[in-house]
């Protein structure tokens, strides 16, 4: 009798563990995990998974570290790691990110339009003017960034595609070298800022530095990248 009520208890504490668990998985659109890639570049990854290296990408040093891929620059540049991937359903994105060194000069507030690391999400395949004929015209886009200066939940506008692009800084002012979660609801805030009643598809999605007018030092890292459903 004692072995048998033994075995209710623990079943009933496993169903308790294991729910949750099968509801994240059944929202799980679209993940990028980091936690299992082993020390080392992350280039030839980038390759073989369909990511190009854009702007300044290859001057980005891109390496994978205790299960994280870290991204550090010690120039001025701009680089951006992009890859096309059409994930459909998708209505949030959640990111597990740190900083472990800011561009020092980065301050949205005070027109100084860069990041250390932004995390873009582009929409469809509508092609929205640049505002520029010198620079390309490209799909809708959300940015989310880790910033120290800026203000949680404002939308900011960069010099160019004030029409299709937003950035948004989430969470601001982490600290140095910890772990946060930016949680970010892409569906309505798509729909709110660009006046629209329905979401395109995600068409892709990319990590970038912006250094910019800066010292041009900064490294930070990503453990994992979700896109999940209701």
């Amino acid at each position: 009798m004692k072995q048998g009520l033994r075995l209710s208890i623990l079943m009933f504490g496993l169903s308790l563990l294991l729910f949750p668990i099968i509801s994240q998985a059944e929202n799980l659109v679209y993940k990028l995990d980091f936690s299992g890639r082993k020390n080392g570049s992350a280039t030839d990854w980038f390759s073989e998974n369909g990511f190009k290296l854009q702007n300044d990408g290859d001057e980005i040093k891109a390496r994978f570290e205790e299960g994280m891929l870290v991204l550090e620059v010690d120039d001025d540049i701009n680089g951006l790691i992009t890859k096309e991937a059409r994930i459909e359903g998708a209505t949030k994105v959640r990111v597990e990110w740190g900083v472990n060194r800011y561009l020092k000069e980065a301050n949205w507030e005070k027109g100084v339009l860069r990041e250390a690391i932004g995390f873009i999400v582009s929409f469809g395949d509508e092609k929205i003017s640049s505002g520029s004929f010198v620079v390309p015209n490209v799909p809708y886009f959300i940015v989310i960034f880790l910033g120290q200066h800026e203000i949680e939940g404002k939308a900011y506008l960069g010099k160019y595609y004030k029409k299709g692009g937003r950035y948004f800084c989430s969470p601001c002012g982490s600290e140095i070298g910890k772990t946060v979660v930016t949680e970010f609801d892409l569906a309505e805030t798509f729909k709110s800022q660009f006046g629209k009643s329905t979401v395109p598809f995600i068409s892709g999605f990319s990590f970038e530095v912006d250094a910019r007018d800066t010292d041009g030092n900064s490294q930070v890292f990503i453990k994992s990248i979700s896109f999940i459903s209701p």
